[in-house]
């Protein structure tokens, strides 16, 4: 098992993910509710919901939300916020326990990606989205996003013989538009459409101070011995020059689809 198929991992990572990660994926939330009109009559399920990046927004719009995850952690951090429209649970999103055609909207944000069988995780997205609903997945492009991709970069040029990070099965399946519309349609869906979207990750440098907790979530960091990570810390502030904030830029393709 990856570390990344372990509900453990995740739940030791909820509250920093809620405070480093969670600000920025928010912002392809907002780019995947943007491509579905939802109002309060609507029911939205989120599958491998994390935080509630996108969860927590879908509710705000007034939409009946639930929000899963395999992560104890994660659903803790949602049940937290206290939004009366939205339930969370423990549940696996390769097996979801809920019926067929129960939602008009089901979104996953970087979510179903880390699935071990990810095409059962979208096969069932498909299976709950009700006849003329909708399917939203959200995956990153190339090698990853913000640290993890800025990570990957500063290794390949500073050791260009060490072998980096393997992206998910799922994220390289995915990276080209015509291979993630055809997953879809493969899964239940219809007239996909993939949308590429950029944000900035914005490095605050300060961050560096405590590389260990920026950069340790990563196997690309862990693997490092101590005179590498200084070298890599080295790197990262001369990448940022006197700039107090390191822009990254990272791409997601966001695939839409009807059921």
């Amino acid at each position: 098992m990856r570390e990344f198929e372990n509900p453990d991992h995740w739940d030791s990572a909820a509250r920093h993910y809620e405070k480093t990660a969670h600000p920025f994926t928010a912002q392809f939330a907002q780019a995947a509710l943007a491509r579905v009109p939802l109002t309060h009559k609507s029911r939205v399920l989120d599958v491998a919901a994390g935080t509630g990046a996108l969860a927590l927004a879908a509710a705000r719009t007034g939409a009946h939300v639930l929000a899963t995850d395999f992560s104890p952690g994660m659903v803790a951090r949602i049940a937290a916020a206290g939004l009366p429209n939205i339930e969370a649970q423990v549940m696996d999103g390769q097996a979801l326990a809920l019926p067929d055609g129960g939602f008009d909207a089901v979104f996953s944000i970087f979510g179903v990606i880390m699935f071990p069988n990810w095409r059962k995780g979208l096969s069932e997205m498909a299976r709950v989205t009700r006849p003329g609903g909708c399917g939203v997945v959200a995956t990153w492009q190339d090698q990853g996003a913000a640290t993890f991709l800025l990570l990957g970069q500063v290794r390949r040029k500073l050791f260009p013989e060490r072998e980096g990070l393997t992206m998910p099965a799922a994220v390289q399946a995915l990276s080209i538009p015509e291979d993630f519309a055809r997953e879809l349609v493969a899964a239940g869906f219809g007239d996909p459409q993939i949308d590429q979207v950029t944000f900035d990750y914005k490095l605050d440098m300060q961050a560096l101070a405590e590389p260990d907790t920026l950069f340790g979530m990563s196997p690309d960091w862990t693997s490092l011995n101590e005179l590498e990570k200084s070298e890599v810390v080295a790197e990262v502030r001369k990448m940022a020059g006197d700039r107090p904030v390191l822009p990254v830029p990272s791409t997601a393709l966001i695939g839409t689809a009807r059921r």
